[in-house]
């Protein structure tokens, strides 16, 4: 199931780079495109850090290893951490260099109506969405189970349990369709505590000594940087407008050059 996201994450990218190439040349560049590291890029940081927030799942996925030991977890992490780094640069700068400041959150609304690779793209976004779910949702479910119920739950309130949280995404995700805001507040709020704040202050919970000596000095530092990138973006992602194209076709779409170029012949 896993390696059939996999799959489908890297037909998107290839679906990403052919863009790049093909319509990238055909949509002029944004003002001040290639400024460097603007305030807003904080935010982006809060973005990537939810990008990459796994703690949840790590102990279901450290019980599902053949042989759970700590080489093999720590084998597993590398690579998958990896290979998400390098394929989640590779979706922003195929995905920056074709629209530039016109970048959706979700990039797929940047793409016209009548682009047949990117419905096709579209399809595989929506179909990992399948198998990568339901990770998701048993996280949910554990959690609120031992927090509320505190004991074994029976298969109705199980299901009945994960209807609920289904039903919930689902009402929440139709109800707004401005995708990046919901990635910068979620990265500003849970991603940026669970990866810098939360895991540093455990550490020094733990460690004896003073917070500004020896090996405590490393998640001061992060602690500090986490409430940083939190208030920040916080603050940037209230204040700035929404620039979300809420649906509404991309304007180049409208060049007839641009369109004979993504429909086939």
């Amino acid at each position: 199931v896993s390696f059939l996201s996999m799959v489908l994450t890297l037909s998107i990218l290839v679906i990403a780079v052919i863009r790049s190439a093909t319509l990238g040349p055909q949509i002029e560049p944004t003002e001040n495109a290639w400024s460097f590291a603007k305030w807003n890029a904080i935010q982006a940081v809060g973005v990537m850090s939810f990008a990459f927030i796994c703690h949840h799942t790590s102990f279901l996925i450290y019980n599902s290893l053949e042989h759970p030991t700590l080489s093999n977890w720590s084998r597993v992490t590398h690579i998958s951490v990896g290979s998400s780094l390098v394929i989640s640069a590779a979706f922003a700068v195929a995905g920056y260099t074709t629209f530039t400041g016109y970048t959706q959150g979700d990039i797929f609304e940047n793409y016209c109506r009548d682009d047949n690779l990117a419905t096709f793209g579209r399809f595989c976004f929506g179909f990992s969405i399948i198998p990568t779910f339901p990770l998701e949702c048993f996280v949910t479910r554990e959690v609120v189970s031992n927090v509320l119920c505190r004991r074994d739950l029976s298969k109705a309130e199980h299901a009945a349990i994960t209807v609920l949280i289904v039903t919930m995404c689902t009402a929440i995700s139709l109800a707004y369709d401005c995708l990046g805001r919901v990635l910068e507040l979620n990265g500003a709020l849970s991603a940026t505590p669970l990866i810098f704040i939360l895991p540093s202050a455990c550490f020094l919970k733990l460690s004896p000594g003073h917070f500004y000596q020896g090996e405590n000095l490393i998640p001061t530092l992060l602690i500090i940087a986490g409430l940083f990138v939190m208030i920040t973006g916080l603050t940037s992602t209230l204040i700035n407008p929404d620039d979300c194209s809420h649906g509404v076709e991309m304007f180049y779409c409208a060049d007839a050059n641009i369109t004979s170029t993504m429909t086939p012949g």
